[in-house]
């Protein structure tokens, strides 16, 4: 039995301040002296980066879309325990409370997640527009899925002391705190969302504020008591130790007979690639891979003794301009591929390896072109492999999700990375899986066990 108190901060829709209350919870927190692990419902990039400057530690997600329902809780634990053991755990949602998957009746929700790990939500509601209509909308939220527990509620942009009372009267749940309207601690958006901590001038600055905020307005030990009560979870943390999966049809070498040092992945990083989940980079260690980060707007080759590299997502359409002037590193990156470098690329880096984004030169693996359109992709769907390629095997399925605003012509190449919905997309062979689809590889840990064993073969 694993003890880990924890909460849910979820709201009824999107734009209640969920993640200015969350990441101000987990700051305030640690900023109490407790070791927070701070988690995200669904995919998102961009809210663990507040998080991971709030809580000192990664952030995490929770999406069992992308993992299945039975990691959703073991995830969790794993968070919790990882750098070192967290003494309370906050888990942010997304959307409102109920919303999930698109047709599936819920599924991926906050609710759903909340469920799944037993875990207590606390919900944030904007009163701004509205007072005693508060207590119908907690009512119907509390009572709507009797497996999901809302113990109490934070209310947002409160316009005087008096119109908090109003609200907080019809309000049966605890009410844990009020929080004024304050225009200084707003998070800034963009074309696919919040502007990434990495690229936002002064985070640290701001989640300090946030800390700040939250302490003085939230009853932090009546968050905790409703943590506490939590109930212990009967199961083992995830481990990234590498499961018995084929990821060759030559028999796997052993570290030892292969190479007396680990294999170095080049993982880009910086401003223009802030996406990727922690436990990518902690399934390519336990298969024996060295994981070294680097920036390609900044460093102008790639870590010495790079025997694989890891393009995750990002925004490179923001940052073209700067990649596009390292060119060093695009004609390193454009040879080393081309000559067989292991590389796995998602969404931003297919972008990278392309000839142009937006007109500016990229490194020119691919021979595609990338640019800005006004039409959002967003879907979460099941992804199949075309053939044996890098990652995959032919006719072998995997969950994933995708979220961007460019497109990429041609949209697949001779050998696809994947088939989606019946439709062709990205660029694969036996060293190189480039798409926009993002997989989250504690759902696929096999993707992870046939990189590292190419990374090893190429060292």
């Amino acid at each position: 039995m694993a003890e880990l108190p924890r909460v849910v901060v979820a709201a009824p829709a999107t734009g209640q301040g969920k993640t200015t209350v969350a990441t101000g919870l987990m700051a305030a927190l640690a900023a109490a002296g407790h070791e927070v692990s701070g988690h995200k419902v669904g995919p998102d990039y961009i809210d663990p980066g507040y998080h991971a400057l709030a809580c000192g530690r990664a952030g995490r997600n929770l999406d069992p879309h992308l993992v299945g329902e039975h990691l959703v809780a073991p995830l969790l634990l794993h968070g919790a325990r990882t750098p070192r053991p967290a003494d309370v755990a906050v888990v942010e949602g997304v959307m409102g409370l109920y919303d999930g998957r698109i047709g599936g009746a819920g599924f991926s929700s906050t609710a759903h997640v909340a469920a799944l790990t037993h875990t207590p939500v606390v919900l944030v509601v904007d009163i701004s527009r509205s007072s005693r209509s508060v207590g119908a909308v907690v009512h119907g939220m509390a009572t709507w899925d009797r497996s999901v527990e809302v113990a109490g509620v934070i209310l947002n942009q409160a316009g005087s002391a008096r119109h908090a009372d109003e609200v907080r009267s019809a309000i049966a749940l605890p009410v844990l705190g009020v929080i004024p309207r304050d225009a200084s601690i707003a998070t800034p958006s963009r074309h696919l969302g919040l502007v990434t901590a990495a690229e936002r001038g002064g985070s640290a600055a701001v989640v300090a504020r946030l800390a700040e905020v939250v302490a003085e307005h939230v009853d932090l030990d009546a968050v905790l008591a409703i943590a506490r009560s939590a109930p212990p979870l009967s199961i083992e943390p995830w481990s990234p130790s590498p499961p018995v999966v084929e990821v060759r049809r030559a028999p796997a070498r052993s570290l030892e007979t292969t190479t007396s040092r680990r294999p170095r992945v080049a993982v880009a990083a910086g401003r223009a690639f802030t996406f990727q989940y922690a436990e990518t980079a902690e399934l390519l260690a336990a298969h024996g891979c060295d994981v070294v980060s680097f920036d390609p707007a900044v460093d102008t080759a790639l870590p010495a003794g790079t025997a694989g590299l890891y393009l995750g997502g990002g925004f490179p359409e923001v940052h073209a301009a700067d990649l596009a002037a390292n060119t060093p590193l695009l004609a390193e990156i454009r040879e080393a591929v081309l000559d067989g470098l292991p590389t796995v690329a998602e969404c931003a880096g297919l972008l990278y390896l392309c000839r142009t984004l937006d007109g500016a030169a990229m490194s020119g693996v691919l021979g595609a072109d990338a640019e800005m359109t006004d039409r959002l992709t967003l879907r979460y769907p099941v992804a199949t492999a075309t053939s044996d390629t890098l990652l995959t095997r032919v006719g072998e399925e995997v969950t994933g999700h995708e979220f961007h605003r460019t497109t990429v012509a041609p949209s697949a190449g001779p050998t696809a990375a994947w088939h989606v919905d019946g439709q062709a997309i990205g660029f694969a062979s036996s060293t190189l899986h480039a798409s926009y689809l993002h997989t989250h590889w504690a759902g696929h840990p096999q993707l992870a066990a046939r990189f590292a064993e190419a990374v090893r073969a190429h060292a």
